[in-house]
């Protein structure tokens, strides 16, 4: 039987892509771990791997194709004992529609529910569930690789009491080879029956005002991601918003002076890098706040893991600067110039992404004074950056004047309480005015 390659959820919330290239043409013979297919998520452009062993018989998403849905056919594959000339199945044909069998007026089907009046049928979980044993019953063919069959056949395996891990369920290798002869195919999970009406509607579609000049961008797969993430994160996690403003004095003079001794080193350290430091640092000084709310849980980080917000063309990403209380400050200006250009170029794995205890977004380059940034989900808090700039300040009992920058911390209510993120920026705003600490 045709081995059925769908299109992969290469990230957390990834929901549809973009084929971009194909690697392979219809005909190529491929082994497991071959590169398929490049494929534009919502945060980078990643390479798609085969786990099955055969020949490519049909391409059914032409390269360029955008939109294509997590799950979608988008390819099949000759297993090695089967004819690759042979047709592949048309992807997603709907089976015909029985006619329905007239109602019954005998008894006993009546109070089984089948062509029983509104008030005796079947309920919606009855019918779940009997349609849910319908393929058990009916003898379908396991699905599985040949190279699977063959193993479970020296095995003793029976491969209907085993759970695929491949694609649509398929048994592939890995699930025979670590399986013992009687082993039990755990039961499936059943689907909350109010899923479909907890997902969230589509915004409106809205068009320009007429005679007013204008020009429609279609979004992409990132922005999309973007606008849904922040409008849930907004509608589900109460924020609070704390602000202080700190002195940069001593922390620009601190860096001029590292930077001198790193020149040797092509090494040069920005604000950012200083400031990812002192919030990794603080987060781990003030530990309530580095947390994450789990519904009938609270998830406590042992590690400050700092995503750090880069615009790049078409969106914003966020790769993770881990550990980040324990590097060093050269370490950590090196990791966020690699992170930052690999993620302009698109080329980010979702490891390096994906993750982070808490996230900083700095817009002082831009001369923005104050802000209050949206927290990105399922994280607690992040910190926004304003610019530095000369203001009168109160030093001692003198009122002088200083660089001082404005830092606003947005913390999820339901984890942080207000006292502990006030003393997490009293703790940020200390070791920012007094960075040696920081290197302690």
């Amino acid at each position: 039987m045709p081995i059925e390659i769908k299109m992969p959820a290469l990230s957390p919330t990834m929901e549809e892509g973009t084929l971009a290239k194909w690697l392979v043409k219809e005909g190529d013979t491929v082994k497991s771990g071959d590169i398929l297919a490049e494929i534009e998520t919502d945060k980078a452009t990643m390479e798609f791997e085969t786990i099955d062993e055969g020949t490519i018989t049909k391409l059914m998403v032409a390269e360029g194709s955008d939109g294509v849905k997590v799950g979608a056919t988008i390819a099949w594959l000759a297993g090695e004992d089967e004819d690759a000339s042979e047709p592949a199945p048309k992807a997603d044909a709907p089976p015909a529609a029985k006619p329905a069998a007239a109602p019954k007026a005998e008894p006993e089907v009546a109070e089984k529910g089948y062509g029983a009046s509104p008030a005796t049928d079947p309920k919606p979980s009855d019918v779940s569930a009997s349609a849910a044993a319908a393929p058990a019953a009916s003898g379908d063919r396991v699905r599985a690789t040949p190279l699977a069959r063959r193993i479970a056949e020296q095995k003793g395996l029976d491969l209907a009491a085993l759970a695929g891990t491949g694609p649509n369920g398929r048994i592939v290798k890995a699930d025979v080879e670590g399986a013992q002869p009687g082993q039990a195919k755990p039961a499936p999970a059943a689907a909350p029956a109010s899923a479909a009406a907890e997902a969230p509607k589509p915004a409106p579609v809205t068009a320009a005002p007429e005679g007013v000049p204008a020009e429609t961008v279609k979004l992409s797969n990132m922005r999309k991601t973007i606008a849904r993430r922040l409008t849930e994160s907004k509608q589900q996690v109460p924020h609070i918003y704390l602000t202080v403003d700190i002195n940069l004095d001593a922390l620009l003079k601190l860096r001029t002076e590292l930077n001198k001794g790193l020149e040797s080193r092509g090494v040069k350290l920005s604000v950012n890098d200083m400031l990812v430091k002192a919030q990794a640092v603080a987060l781990m000084e003030v530990s309530a706040c580095n947390v994450q709310f789990g519904g009938d849980t609270l998830i406590q980080f042992k590690r400050a893991d700092i995503s750090v917000a880069v615009s790049i063309p078409g969106g914003l990403i966020t790769p993770v600067v881990t550990g980040a209380d324990t590097k060093s400050l050269s370490a950590i200006a090196t990791e966020i110039k690699d992170l930052a250009g690999r993620a302009r170029e698109g080329k980010l794995q979702p490891h390096e992404y994906q993750g982070g205890t808490a996230s900083l977004s700095n817009m002082g380059m831009y001369g923005i004074k104050q802000f209050e940034a949206v927290i990105n989900p399922p994280q607690a808090m992040i910190l926004a950056i304003g610019a530095g700039e000369k203001r009168p300040y109160v030093v001692g009992d003198e009122l002088t004047v200083a660089t001082i920058m404005s830092a606003t911390g947005s913390f999820d209510h339901r984890a942080i309480d207000g006292a502990d993120g006030a003393a997490f920026m009293a703790a940020f705003k200390r070791l920012v005015e007094n960075p040696l600490a920081m290197l302690a």
